[in-house]
């Protein structure tokens, strides 16, 4: 960009003065796409992820699968803001390295904000256009107990299921649309999960039904006969937007856009071929994997990335990393994540077809990509919804094998230091869990129980009661406490 070209704002009308400073723009006719996908929790993965796959199919002349956005949160706003202002379209920015590519993303066409009108989120789902009701409202969004397996809904939850109430959850927000539907004889939909869940599809079909039978068994028998429930992996890497991603979107190229999505240029997606009759896009076009089983590639995903990712995060974190680049890249933190991968891998399954072995690989180059500047901290976020259903999992089926888990051990034991609320400089950790004060009131009990951390049976079953478990996991916990991050690496690596 010139120095005297003044920044240009993005939305519809300045699409061809973006596109002259290098920026990838919309070359189809957005005013002809109706919204056949409603899409609840628009945050930097969803644009990231689905929303492109969509946009490449409608550049490829499809019309009928646009995407409707809905923010469930009140602090959704000012996503709502953001894209309104810009007629929906948003930038993303792929980065690697040095290099640094722009596209701009249309196929969000409406963006609805449930707070502020929960009527027309509802009238959008009961609206015969829409075939598909996707979501990423994060892995504990599903109220489904981890111990249990069962239904176990919020208050929040709850509250939706109250007579005459409002609906202010994805649960209630959906049953509201899909009984409208029922009501109206429209027919059907596939709800699609895309998060990141083993069985994510099942699970959505727990949760959703047992909902729908509290609120009215008639629409829970519809809904079997009618909604199907696919599985899906998914995987990109998108931190979350940072005011230095706007700044270098607009010196760099010369655009203004209050809310782009910054990505890697790795992507993957495979469904399961299980859609409602009402039809799906065609995905695989954009490169999407459709399969009968979708589960070797979500164990892959969740056993090995997922579960790596919170390798960086708490030994990161205590090593005094801010940028998850920084640990990767951290000889005594890489070692680590190569040890968890060859303890995982037999865990895995293999699809004809899958390459593990290239899909493992990729994993330090891609947590290693500076130009990301994805954070420990995110990484760290939620940990209670997500080492139970990523981590636990391949301990247990090593443990169940009579395989060794002493490098999967350490990696719990570091979130058990890391909950404790103070790292080794003794500055306060900012944690953003949904069990914090539960998880970090058990971290401080560990002074006079070793175990306290893992006896939590809906978070890790009877764990605290192996001995090949508790024993690698109480050796890194007593080091981390005593000897810290580094010297716990190192006797753990030596051994």
């Amino acid at each position: 960009m010139s120095q005297d070209r003044t920044p240009v704002a993005l939305s519809a009308a300045t699409l061809e003065e973006v596109a002259a400073r290098g920026v990838e723009v919309p070359s189809y006719d957005r005013a002809a796409v109706t919204a056949g996908i409603v899409h609840l929790g628009v945050g930097a993965f969803h644009r990231v992820h689905q929303a492109v796959y969509t946009d490449d199919l409608l550049a490829a002349g499809e019309t009928r699968w646009g995407i409707c956005g809905v923010g469930v949160l009140p602090q959704d706003a000012a996503m709502a803001e953001a894209l309104r202002a810009q007629d929906h379209l948003y930038t993303v920015v792929v980065k690697s390295g040095e290099e640094v590519r722009a596209r701009v993303i249309g196929s969000i066409v409406d963006y609805l904000l449930a707070p502020e009108d929960p009527e027309a989120v509802v009238a959008r789902i009961a609206h015969p256009d829409t075939r598909i009701v996707s979501m990423t409202i994060t892995e504990g969004g599903y109220s489904v107990n981890e111990a249990t397996g069962e239904f176990d809904p919020t208050p929040q939850v709850l509250a939706d299921l109250q007579p005459g109430a409002t609906p202010s959850t994805a649960f209630g927000l959906i049953a509201a649309g899909l009984a409208r539907r029922r009501e109206d004889g429209v027919g059907g939909l596939t709800l699609l999960s895309c998060d990141n869940l083993p069985g994510n599809g099942d699970l959505a079909r727990l949760a959703f039904l047992a909902f729908a039978e509290r609120l009215d068994p008639a629409l829970a028998e519809w809904m079997r006969a009618e909604v199907a429930f696919p599985n899906t992996m998914v995987d990109r890497i998108a931190p979350v937007t940072t005011d230095a991603d706007r700044a270098l979107l607009r010196e760099r190229f010369g655009v203004v856009d209050r809310f782009p999505a910054v990505c890697e240029p790795f992507t993957m997606w495979v469904l399961q071929e299980a859609f409602a009759p009402a039809g799906r896009p065609r995905w695989e076009d954009a490169g999407a994997t459709f399969a009968e089983d979708v589960r070797p590639y979500e164990l892959m995903k969740l056993g090995l990335l997922n579960s790596s990712h919170q390798a960086l995060a708490y030994f990161g974190h205590l090593l005094g990393h801010v940028h998850a680049d920084a640990a990767a890249t951290d000889p005594d933190v890489a070692e680590l994540v190569r040890r968890y991968l060859d303890e995982a891998t037999p865990t895995i399954p293999r699809a004809e077809g899958m390459d593990l072995e290239g899909f493992r690989d990729e994993l330090l180059p891609r947590f290693s990509n500076a130009a990301i500047g994805d954070t420990v901290a995110r990484l760290a976020a939620y940990s209670s919804d997500r080492i139970p259903q990523w981590l636990v999992p391949v301990i247990r089926e090593n443990l169940a094998a009579g395989r060794p888990v002493p490098m999967a051990a350490a990696i719990v034991a570091s979130w058990a230091r890391y909950a404790e609320g103070v790292d080794e400089q003794g500055r306060p950790i900012d944690a953003v869990d949904n069990r914090w004060e539960e998880r970090h009131a058990a971290a401080l009990a560990q002074a006079e129980d070793p175990l306290a951390f893992v006896r939590s049976r809906t978070l890790f079953g009877d764990l605290a009661e192996r001995p090949e478990f508790t024993e690698p996991y109480l050796a890194a916990l007593t080091s981390l406490r005593t000897e810290g991050a580094r010297a716990t690496l190192r006797r753990l690596l030596e051994r």
